[in-house]
């Protein structure tokens, strides 16, 4: 029997399963019933044979996040289903900004898992190569783009974030074990730990206590993302965007300011009291504004500061005015508290502002910083 070689091994042609004609001789072409010649191959014109249908092209059919999509929860995972099953070999999508995590293929989806989360409140972009290839060996042709916006982070979880850095006068308390890792940071945001708050301070003024609510975005909060801000030189707004929590997610490093509080009250004599860490730093006289230009009352954060200038603007009776002051720190609108030379204190004589003597202002000044909340009152 004669023998054939394949992969290095030797076979006999029957181990091969195939027929080798003896030496010298012609194979014989196969043949159908009773010795004839099977048919021939079906032909195309000119006796030219059919050509294999060409597989359907690779295309995107849908995605989970849908595109254009907004509020998305950052912890799920990202689902693209295709038109035909896809092959595991990639090339895979990239996500924008980069998150950390692992594609995986199973029929005709692609899904990405993220280690921890998406971050929040920004605006993602999933880009299909072309060259993705189909399992049948369909190639996407062309890029396709999907892009959403992911929720903005649990207030809840700001609170938290904020008590724990302290820029809260609060204390954050998990009800149980939190892992301190990247990946459980991320999907906190979106999911934070149950737990209790409690005040820092031994006192607290009724009217700070009155600006607290947990879980709610209070002007208290507002105020304490301010202040963050503002040490981590971000622009200024009390807003929690994406650069807001990449920051909190990257730092350990607590407030350098400390929390401070201010309440101006109209009772006369009228006076400015601040508390800071829970102590009382400074009581002043003070001057608000006159009934024709009174100073609103309510809960405000500081949101300018300037040690030196002239206030311009128009008193009541249309007349200009451009005073010289110093110590400034504005709070709502064009309403500030500074020092302003008068020849005394304890009553309505501002167009709005909160008026100090100079050694009292000049004192204060430091505690208000960027954030730090003002209150009105009486």
């Amino acid at each position: 029997m004669l023998a054939a070689v394949a992969g290095g091994a030797v076979m006999t042609a029957t181990e091969v399963g195939t027929a080798v004609p003896a030496s010298g001789s012609q194979a014989s072409p196969a043949s159908g019933p009773a010795g004839t010649a099977s048919p021939a191959p079906a032909s195309g014109p000119a006796g030219t044979a059919s050509p294999a249908r060409a597989p359907a092209p690779l295309a995107v059919a849908s995605s989970t996040p849908a595109a254009g999509s907004v509020g998305v929860d950052g912890t799920h995972p990202l689902t693209i289903t295709f038109n035909q099953p896809v092959g595991r070999a990639g090339p895979y999508p990239t996500i924008s900004p980069a998150v950390p995590g692992g594609w995986s293929a199973a029929g005709d989806q692609l899904t990405f898992t993220p280690t921890g989360a998406l971050p929040p409140a920004s605006r993602i972009t999933v880009t299909v190569p072309p060259g993705l290839r189909a399992a049948a060996g369909a190639v996407l042709s062309r890029a396709e783009t999907i892009t959403f916006i992911t929720a903005s982070g649990s207030v809840l979880a700001l609170d938290e974030a904020l008590a724990r850095l302290h820029y809260l006068p609060l204390v954050f308390t998990p009800a149980g074990p939190v892992p301190d890792t990247p990946a459980a940071r991320q999907r906190a945001v979106y999911r934070p730990p149950a737990g209790t708050f409690s005040w820092a301070w031994p006192s607290v003024p009724p009217a700070l206590a009155a600006t607290w609510a947990e879980g709610r975005p209070t002007v208290m909060l507002k105020g304490a993302v301010m202040a963050f801000e503002a040490d981590r030189g971000l622009a200024v707004d009390g807003v929690a965007g994406p650069q807001v929590w990449a920051a909190l997610d990257s730092t350990t490093r607590v407030d350098p300011h400390g929390y401070t509080y201010a309440l101006a009250s109209k009772t006369r004599p009228e006076s400015l009291t601040v508390w800071h860490d829970g102590s009382v730093v400074a009581h002043t006289a003070a001057n608000t504004g006159i009934p024709q230009a009174p100073t609103a009352d309510g809960t405000f954060t500081v949101y300018e500061r300037l040690a030196h200038q002239v206030m311009r603007g128009i008193n009541p009776d249309g007349s200009h005015y451009a005073d010289p002051v110093s110590w400034v720190a504005y709070f709502n609108g064009g309403d500030a508290v500074h020092y302003m030379g008068r020849p005394s204190y304890g009553y309505p004589q501002s167009l709005g502002c909160v008026e100090l003597p100079y050694r009292p202002a000049e004192a204060i000044w430091p505690y208000l910083t960027l954030g730090t909340l003002v209150t009105v009152t009486g």
